[in-house]
């Protein structure tokens, strides 16, 4: 899901405790510019994918056709100004009669479906870690078994599980302890200074303005508060970003890391059961449909109306696949949600969601062959972990249990709005034999709840902008298969040969074209130059 600022939430850590590095200093000269993942070097000045340039100077006379890309995420708000107009409708379904008019297994499902969701209407919004659900099961078993020797293969493998899960489950709460403790105690005592100013200052809202009125002569605890607001603001950051890292620590400890917590009780299904498909409900927005509505905003936000922004894509029908909590997915949900895309006639499908551990990934494995057998093309996140994906595990992955690759997969990695070294996004997951790509990922302006517009980082974002250069592909190209199209976007992207970036979590310099299979940016322009020939062919 979205990663807050950690490294500078570290950099505010070390700056309160005089144990600054370096390289968490670095604020950048300037912001990243409106639009830029759609703009071009050359023209720019910034490594967009020159989406702008491909409609201006080689689809501006051409027609398109409609695609259906599904967004399988957390929700979508279908009524935000900048896509009301590009979310799917199924028109085979009478709205609200309460009748499977399409005979789909679905009831009402006129914008998609709530995997998340039961019957009464109500939704499950926050999940824990899919390390803390298999250790929790596993610890039921074999909690105070010393050894392997009475038990069954079958059994002896789930022993070595469990014993594998238990180290990485204490080292997460050894990491939750170190940083989460900390930043919790950090925003309160962040809290309490804005109150100690507040009352100071007698203003409602503490600016830069308001800060300058504190001088030497103020009692020791106002001067103190100030500087809380200083330091916050040296490293770039701001309350809603501190906010933001609470927010995310306060729901690791009561529900990620908590063994006790199950909420799946309110869907009412048979969780276990990968081929139980019979729940949900047709309410496709849930409780924080924030980073969804972010993600279909960067694929097909409204190009021909004068609002917001401009996603890649501009003949695109929207449908919204809601599997994705707070928290780890379920592989039976995303193995379901894959399979209602397909059978509802989804080409491309923006899968922005991930973790380290699959104990379903059999179900996930037939679904995405089930998509390749159909011509679906998957796109997927890379992960914000700053590992190495090549050796570190990342699901769902295009690497099948047998150990085949899945065709119709594209992995993206994240790349910044900067100039080399810091043109890969620090917190971007890598691999040279695992990662395809590589796409704007970094400070991407896109559509919030409530007809609003955010910048946010990751590869969650990165990967939208490949599934919208597939969907523009496929829009004007509609002979392209799923293949093809991932052919031509892998083909066409522009490699950076000999171009030293800093490498996720270690900060060594690297060359770029190490930490993927094409060593390249995705580029819509050569991309659509390349289909524009094929099709003439």
């Amino acid at each position: 899901m979205i990663r807050f600022q950690k490294i500078a939430l570290i950099g505010f850590f070390c700056l309160l405790t005089g144990q600054l590095d370096a390289q968490y200093l670095e604020v950048s000269p300037s912001k990243a510019p409106d639009n830029w993942f759609n703009l071009d070097f050359r023209q720019d000045g910034v490594m967009g994918i020159s989406t702008e340039k491909a409609y201006k100077e080689i689809l501006n006379k051409k027609k398109s056709h409609t695609v259906i890309v599904a967004i399988i995420d957390s929700g979508v708000d279908i009524a935000h100004e900048d896509l009301t107009d590009n979310i799917w409708n199924n028109s085979k379904e009478i709205p609200n009669n309460g009748i499977d008019d399409d005979h789909n297994g679905f009831v009402d499902d006129i914008h998609g479906w709530d995997f998340l969701g039961n019957r009464n209407g109500e939704d499950l919004a926050r999940e824990n870690m899919e390390l803390t659900r298999e250790y929790a099961r596993l610890k039921n078993k074999f909690l105070g078994l010393k050894d392997d020797v009475s038990l069954t293969p079958k059994l002896k493998t789930e022993f070595e599980q469990y014993k594998k899960y238990k180290v990485k489950y204490e080292a997460k709460l050894k990491e939750l302890d170190e940083q989460g403790s900390f930043v919790i105690k950090l925003y309160h005592k962040f809290t309490e200074s804005k109150i100690i100013l507040m009352d100071y200052l007698q203003a409602k809202e503490i600016t830069a303005v308001e800060l300058a009125k504190v001088d030497a002569d103020a009692p020791e605890e106002v001067k103190s508060a100030k500087r809380m607001f200083d330091v916050l603001a040296k490293v770039g950051q701001d309350e809603a970003s501190l906010k933001e890292a609470y927010t995310y620590y306060d729901a690791q400890f009561k529900y990620g890391v908590n063994l006790t917590y199950n909420p799946r009780s309110l869907i009412g299904d048979d969780v276990e059961n990968v081929n139980d498909r019979n729940y949900g409900n047709n309410e496709v927005k849930g409780p924080d449909a924030r980073h969804g509505t972010h993600v279909a905003g960067i694929v097909a936000a409204n190009r021909n109306n004068s609002l917001g922004i401009q996603g890649v894509a501009t003949d695109v029908k929207l449908m919204i696949l809601r599997a994705i909590p707070e928290g780890d997915e379920r592989d039976k949900d995303v193995a379901n949600a894959i399979r209602y895309a397909v059978d509802n006639g989804a080409k491309i499908i923006n899968m922005s969601f991930g973790k380290s551990i699959s104990p379903q990934k059999y179900a996930v494995d037939e679904a995405v062959k089930y998509a390749e057998s159909k011509d679906v093309l998957l796109v997927h996140a890379a992960g914000n972990e700053n590992e190495n994906i090549d050796i570190n595990d990342n699901f769902p992955s295009k690497k099948y249990l047998d150990g085949k690759i899945a065709e119709n997969w594209i992995e993206v990695g994240a790349t910044s709005w900067m100039q080399p070294p810091s043109a890969v996004a620090e917190f971007s997951n890598y691999g040279s034999k695992t990662v395809d790509v590589f796409a704007p990922g970094v400070d991407l302006k896109s559509t919030v709840v409530g007809s609003k517009y955010e910048d946010l980082s990751g590869t969650s974002m990165a990967a939208p902008v490949v599934t919208g250069l597939a969907a523009l592909l496929k829009s004007y190209y509609p002979e392209l298969t799923a293949k093809q199209l991932k052919k031509i976007i892998l083909n066409s992207a522009i490699k950076l040969p000999h171009t030293k970036v800093n490498q996720p979590g270690t900060g060594d310099l690297v060359e770029f074209s190490k930490l993927s299979i094409t060593g390249a940016v995705v580029n819509a322009y050569n991309a659509v130059k390349l289909a524009e020939e094929s099709s003439l062919k």
